[in-house]
């Protein structure tokens, strides 16, 4: 049985824990046809990895991590030192390869001390086994998911595929969830709207591989963030990585949010030359 610390609390959700907190009360999915997609969105600029989307009148922020020109890699921490829990002390670490940084997200829930709840693996070192357990809250609204990957091949899989699937250790891993879109449908238990809003990010591939990580940048609900990744990204699998305390690092553009300590860290690198 996994046993979660107490974490601090920012808004409703105690930062990086599970809580229950959904809209997915009738336990099943709405049989609705899924609507032409309403997305305004604006090219990046040659300097950032981030552009600026309008969904439904909900404006995110939508960052591309591209086989290849960029690099994934977790980063919870220094070696056998605490969780950084904020992207300035992240900075602060990595300030002589700061200029490789083009972008990084929160990625994955955590306990009261900043470390992985789930599967964690950090530079092909793995820091915690992959859950199956049941329990409360997101995490463990199945199926939850696990996005990994070894050089430019990312993928993202359901926990109980990985297992079954997955034999070789990758270069990096971390696991979340719900997830939110499952070969090309939601999560069964997301209603297309429902009544839960919060800041949330989430992650999803595309059929060419490129890695697409989403924030809101105003609450808005699991069915919306899982639609835009169905509808307009149109990725077959998508995995929500937290809400409320959920963060960017840009520094291209100079944003370096902080809303609550956080855990687990995607950086995504440029690629030398």
């Amino acid at each position: 049985m996994l046993i979660l610390l107490a974490a601090a609390a920012c808004g409703q959700e105690p930062a990086g824990q599970p809580v229950m907190r959904t809209e997915i009360g009738s336990g099943k999915a709405d049989v609705i046809a899924a609507p032409s997609p309403e997305a305004e969105i604006v090219e990046p600029t040659p300097a950032s990895a981030c552009t600026s989307v309008t969904f439904e009148d909900v404006d995110l922020t939508h960052c591309i991590a591209d086989p290849a020109k960029h690099r994934v890699l977790m980063d919870l921490g220094p070696t056998d030192g605490a969780p950084y829990r904020s992207f300035a002390n992240l900075a602060a670490a990595r300030a002589a390869d700061a200029p490789q940084v083009a972008f990084a997200v929160n990625g994955g829930m955590y306990d009261g001390e900043g470390k992985p709840i789930g599967y964690y693996v950090e530079n092909s070192d793995r820091a915690k086994e992959l859950s199956r357990s049941d329990g409360p809250g997101n995490f463990h609204l199945k199926p939850n998911g696990v996005f990994y990957g070894t050089g430019g091949a990312w993928r993202i899989r359901t926990a109980d595929e990985f297992y079954a699937q997955v034999g070789d250790r990758p270069e990096f891993g971390t696991q979340s969830g719900p997830m939110l879109v499952i070969a090309g449908k939601l999560h069964p238990e997301i209603t297309q709207d429902g009544p839960s809003r919060a800041i949330r990010n989430g992650v999803g591939v595309d059929k060419q591989g490129r890695a697409h990580f989403v924030i809101s940048e105003s609450p808005l609900s699991f069915g919306k963030l899982a639609r835009f990744y169905r509808d307009v990204l149109k990725t077959p699998n998508a995995l929500y990585l937290d809400g409320s305390v959920s963060a960017l690092w840009d520094p291209a553009s100079g944003r370096m949010d902080y809303r609550a300590p956080i855990g687990p860290m995607i950086v995504v690198e440029t690629k030398g030359d």
